[in-house]
């Protein structure tokens, strides 16, 4: 079964992304922060054994010259981030599917390839984040996840990862590596 790596992004338009870091380095520096993430996290994620889509935000970004265009991109669609990140994992399939965000600087091959390797015991994997949220989420049969998963939950808090799990009391859930996130300045600086 084909593995789907999904990687949520928006286009990186001053203004429109990362604006808690805007507040601590301004909004030119962390545009330019994430479009440079950007890009050097889809060149290091791009690899054989999956298949890299990105879920872009806003919709008409799909055809934004900012990527790599023979990547396939899906638009991430309405309803909170819970919602949309519901929709892409249970828009791919029947394989396992992964999907992150475009801002956790230390993602590397090794993370994914273990992200799938523990969806064949699982039902669920996550990769936590050092704030309490997560990085990662992934689905061996994503199609089969419940509607209201991300219902509830507290993002961009220290409860994400709790909220979430609360959600799904009757799955298998494998956990792998915590990674940091970046949201503010404070995430830039080396840990």
């Amino acid at each position: 079964m084909r593995r789907t790596l999904v990687l949520m992004i928006k286009e990186p338009r001053a203004g429109r992304v990362k604006t808690r870091l805007a507040r601590d380095i301004g909004i030119i520096p962390a545009t330019w922060w994430f479009r440079h993430q950007s890009a050097r996290l889809i060149r290091r994620l791009r690899d054989p054994r999956w298949q890299l889509v990105l879920a872009v935000a806003p919709d008409l970004a799909v055809a934004s010259p900012v990527w790599p265009a023979d990547l396939p991109r899906r638009p991430q669609g309405r309803g909170d981030l819970g919602q949309r990140m519901g929709a892409m994992l249970r828009g791919f399939g029947p394989g396992p599917v992964c999907l992150i965000g475009a801002d956790i600087p230390d993602i590397s091959h090794a993370h994914i390839a273990r992200a799938f390797a523990a969806l064949g015991s699982h039902d669920v994997v996550f990769g936590p984040a050092l704030d309490g949220g997560y990085w990662l989420v992934g689905a061996k049969h994503p199609k089969r996840l419940p509607r209201c998963l991300f219902a509830d939950v507290r993002w961009s808090s220290k409860h994400a990862l709790s909220d979430t799990l609360r959600g799904m009391p009757d799955h298998r859930i494998a956990r792998i590596d915590t990674l940091r996130d970046v949201d503010t300045g404070t995430d830039l600086r080396p840990h």
